[in-house]
């Protein structure tokens, strides 16, 4: 039998993140956690699941529920107690500068939206060539952290072109994109320029 390297085959033809799932010890304590903070909305999940659980949607992608309230502190991705850790697995999701779940602008709206909820919350700057990036890390009630930034600051630029910088905003495709950049590379900037068009509006 032949065996050929996974390097001979070109990347998997994937289209986008369609969900991520997320194991909690309680269904209707973590919904109204992705509903009421971070705005995602219930839909409806198929009726062949035996076990509960919950569908949210929004931002292009899904939160999947799965309960389990017998897994113990061991299993849990972060014990209570634990510190916030900006380093430590986490989803992250780009504040809106127009319209985000607290209707903010600026890292200070949020906190003070995090503050009024009695939620803990640490903040970290990330700095790059003059840019600057804002971030506050927070956890759901299973202890999974949540990320909030305006990532869209930094500039995407892949590392096999560094001349293919992509801007998301006040640039157009055309004028972002060098002819350097391979076939690849004019695909995904083409790609998440239309993403943060969605995004934006």
């Amino acid at each position: 039998m032949e065996i050929k390297e996974v390097g001979n085959y070109g990347a998997l033809p994937l289209l986008s993140l369609n969900h991520v799932s997320v194991l909690c010890r309680s269904v209707l304590d973590s919904m109204r956690f992705y509903e009421e903070i971070l705005g995602f909305v219930l839909i409806k999940r198929p009726s062949s699941f035996k076990f509960n659980g919950a569908w949210l949607y929004n931002y292009g992608f899904g939160i999947h529920l799965l309960e389990n309230p017998n897994y113990d502190e061991f299993d849990a991705p972060m014990i209570e107690s634990r510190p916030i850790n900006p380093k430590d697995n986490h989803i992250s999701f780009q504040k809106s500068l127009q319209f985000c779940f607290v209707q903010c602008t600026d890292v200070g709206l949020v906190i003070s939206r995090l503050e009024d909820m009695g939620m803990k919350y640490v903040t970290a700057l990330v700095e790059d060539e003059g840019i600057k990036v804002e971030q506050v890390f927070f956890h759901d009630p299973d202890g999974y952290m949540i990320e909030l930034c305006n990532c869209e600051n930094i500039p995407i630029v892949p590392i096999s072109s560094a001349s293919c910088s992509f801007k998301a905003r006040g640039q157009s495709f055309k004028k972002t994109v060098s002819n350097k950049c391979g076939f690849m590379e004019n695909v995904m900037m083409r790609s998440l320029s239309m993403d943060m068009m969605n995004f934006a509006f």
